[in-house]
């Protein structure tokens, strides 16, 4: 059985219903919080079991049977990330699965300036010592982030951001299926994969002008010095963890920690991947 958690987020919901396209429905399995939000899936023959990385025997529970195991990973940082990984690494190290397969990023590294980066390198050692087979999907930067960057740009025509660089901005329904067709294909890959990316990197003064020809509107591209973006995020309510965190994002993106671009993702779906543009039009015509 193909064990997927997290199958109510956003990645794991689209790569659920992509597995469910290739495999039959009884072969798979997912662990979520809340099993009352899948049960449309419950429905289609997949096992729905409750399962927390908070919670280790729920777990052990969720992960019976399991063959494989996909751990999406968490949107969290730091000890807390890590520490939730490593039950779900155990678990499925103890329910005897064959493979564990894992959501990272492009840029994982120890030395990455973005602390998410690091806590994928985290893991990814975690999955290591398991003596498993493994598979860390090293996903390129999801566009969903850029789209959240933009929200108040959409409105004003002004990108007032921090200094960036160039990002290999890739959406959720090419990462699911791709995702979907490792697991279906098992053992395609050993370890990190190459960054699974859009066809383009964009830093936001071309994104400036991609908004420009999607809405006819002129876009500008206004600098803003970190500690002022940090005062602005903060005066939003927002805790200063959280605006280190976005700080650090940019911080990596300028020294082009996010700037690969890979042909992989564009052969495992068999097309090419939706550019940015694309993905623009998709959320503002919405």
């Amino acid at each position: 059985m193909i064990i997927v958690t997290g199958a109510t987020g956003k990645l794991g919901r689209r790569t659920v219903e992509r597995l469910l396209e290739r495999v039959p429905a009884d072969r798979v399995g997912v662990s979520v919080r809340d099993p009352r939000k899948a049960g449309d899936l419950a429905a289609r023959g997949v096992r729905v079991r409750q399962g927390s990385f908070d919670d280790p025997a729920s777990l052990a529970h969720a992960f019976e049977g399991a063959e494989q195991v996909l751990i999406v990973s968490l949107d969290r940082t730091g000890e807390e990330c890590v520490n939730g990984h490593r039950a779900a690494i155990d678990a499925a190290v103890k329910a005897g699965a064959g493979r564990i397969l894992y959501t990272s990023q492009m840029g994982a590294a120890h030395d990455s300036r973005f602390e998410a980066c690091r806590d994928h390198a985290r893991t990814e050692d975690l999955l290591r010592a398991t003596g498993l087979p493994w598979t860390s999907l090293r996903n390129g930067f999801y566009a969903a982030s850029a789209l959240q960057f933009l929200e108040a740009a959409r409105h004003t025509g002004d990108i007032a951001l921090p200094a960036d660089g160039p990002v290999a901005w890739t959406g959720h329904d090419d990462l699911a299926e791709a995702t979907a067709v490792v697991l279906a294909e098992e053992g395609r890959f050993e370890g990190p994969t190459p960054p699974l990316t859009g066809p383009a990197a964009l830093d936001f003064d071309a994104v400036a002008g991609t908004a420009a020809q999607v809405t006819g509107r002129p876009f500008t591209r206004t600098v803003v010095p970190g500690d002022a973006y940090r005062e602005q995020v903060l005066a939003h309510g927002a805790p200063a963890p959280v605006a280190d965190l976005l700080l650090s994002i940019f911080a990596a993106a300028r020294h082009g920690e996010f700037a690969a671009v890979d042909p992989t993702l564009s052969e495992l779906i068999g097309r090419e991947p939706a550019a940015f543009r694309t993905l623009l039009e998709r959320a503002w015509s919405e």
